[in-house]
């Protein structure tokens, strides 16, 4: 069976998408358009369901006041009628069946508008009165229900015989036979056993709640389709905004890679005229006299003179001081004890060596780091301890320098402080002093550690801080050389 992680790792999709490289500018652009789209859509989805959710208690509230308003009419509508009849109905006898059809003839009779119709049952379910569907008439009703199941003869004398009341079911329309929701309202005329109510169909409600929640739906799209219009407008803005920045990220970046590669141009300019200068300075000039040395010994073994021994040891000391300078040289350029002893060593060379050159007591100390800085660390620190010594032998005055080096849990530092006068602002625009703490600080930059300068009158102090990032394990770290 093969393991989870390689079958993973051969999918194709798994390596099409590893392989996708998303530039600064696309990273901005989700950065910028992910949690935007996210927010929209929490906003829409927030926006729909309390509108949605106020609109369903609005529209439940109309229905119920439509209703409410059809039932009151309902109620008067009984009232009235009780009126048409009242006089005949107090004054006849439980069995007057004379008064009885008289009742029944005037509810006939009273129909109003299209649908509106009164109905009278008495309690046992036989239909007496029905002028718009007379085939009811002289029926047993009992046990009727609407197609729903919701009984409705028998709930109608229920309520009769409890006094009076509404019922709501489904019945066919006089006119058309669909049908319909109907609301009824029915009371009891207890005397003669009778049911009596009227209905009204509530379709024209049931549509007018329908048109509201349709036109709630229609201006929820609508709230949509505006939200939409604005993310995209959004969007839009940010693209435009991304790829102005892009650009101009761009043009900077050019900018600066055009200036970088000026400052390396200019640098190997600076060193290749630094390693003339100290050919033609020294080098040249020792060599010249180990010549003239030479020639001046050559001239005296022509001649038999006996001071040819002094000018032969004069042109050897020339040529011994010959391979001390270019021996100097080569350190400057790249120490070899820094690759073979470590940067420790190398430092204590560098300050030994700047004390017999100029005179200036430079005190060493260090902590053993068992060569466990990384390659790049070591190389900054020295080229910036180089460059510090170098600076103070040439502007400060001082009498004395401390180098420090040791390790701590952040990573390493490097201290180096002098007595001298201080850096004064002014000064490195003038002395060109400028150009060696800017590559300080950048090569230091570049190990993701910081440069410190603190400087006054009493003297400057400088702290290199390289993170613990470049500092190898005990295991990883290169034999030192005895």
């Amino acid at each position: 069976m093969w393991p989870i992680s390689t079958f993973v790792c051969d999918s194709p999709l798994v390596k099409r998408f590893s392989s996708v490289r998303l530039s600064y500018g696309q990273k901005l652009g989700l950065l910028a358009t992910v949690p935007l789209i996210v927010a929209v859509a929490l906003i829409a989805i927030l926006v729909t369901d309390q509108s949605r959710q106020l609109a369903e208690r609005e529209i439940a509230a109309l229905e119920t006041q439509l209703i409410e308003a059809k039932k009151k009419e309902l109620r008067n509508y009984v009232t009235l009628a009780r009126n048409a009849f009242f006089f005949i109905y107090g004054n006849a006898q439980p069995d007057d069946a004379a008064a009885k059809l008289a009742v029944a003839q005037i509810l006939a009779a009273m129909i109003y508008g299209n649908e509106g119709f009164y109905f009278v049952y008495d309690y046992d379910g036989t239909n007496i009165v029905s002028p718009r569907q007379t085939e009811l008439i002289g029926l047993n009703w009992a046990g009727q229900t609407d197609p729903n199941g919701v009984p409705i003869t028998d709930e109608l004398i229920r309520i009769a015989r409890s006094g009076a009341g509404y019922h709501s079911y489904l019945w066919p329309k006089p006119s058309t036979g669909e049908m319909a929701e109907m609301v009824t309202y029915v009371t009891g005329l207890h005397s003669w056993h009778w049911a009596l109510g009227t209905g009204v169909f509530i379709d024209d409600v049931l549509h007018t709640v329908a048109t509201a929640r349709a036109g709630v739906e229609k201006r929820i799209a609508q709230t949509f389709v505006q939200i939409g219009a604005i993310t995209a407008v959004s969007l839009f803005l940010v693209f435009l905004s991304g790829l102005f920045i892009n650009i101009r990220e761009r043009r900077l970046a050019d900018a600066r890679l055009k200036h970088l590669t000026q400052r390396i141009v200019d640098t190997q300019e600076e060193e290749r005229s630094r390693v003339a200068r100290e050919l033609h300075d020294s080098i040249s000039q020792i060599l010249i006299g180990a010549r003239y040395a030479l020639e001046l010994t050559r001239r005296r073994l022509r001649l038999g003179d006996e001071r040819v021994s002094d000018s032969l040891d004069r042109g050897i000391d020339n040529l011994s001081g010959a391979i001390q300078e270019v021996r100097r040289i080569s350190r400057d350029l790249r120490p070899s004890v820094l690759d073979d002893l470590g940067l420790g060593p190398a430092l204590h060379a560098l300050s030994d060596e700047f004390s017999m050159r100029t005179g200036i007591i430079c005190d060493f100390e260090t902590v053993v780091f068992s060569n466990r800085l990384s390659q790049d660390a070591k190389t900054a620190l020295y080229r910036i301890a180089q460059e510090s010594l170098t600076n103070i032998a040439r502007h400060s005055g001082a009498r004395h320098v401390t180098l420090r080096l040791f390790g701590h849990r952040r990573g390493g530092t490097l201290r180096i402080q002098d007595d001298g006068c201080g850096i004064d602002p002014a000064r490195p625009q003038r002395s060109g002093i400028g150009i060696g703490l800017r590559n300080m600080q950048e090569r230091i930059e570049q190990l993701g550690g910081t440069l410190r300068i603190q400087s006054s009158a009493s003297g400057t102090m400088i702290e290199a801080n390289v993170p613990l990032t470049h500092l190898l394990p005990p295991s990883q770290a290169p034999k030192a050389a005895a």
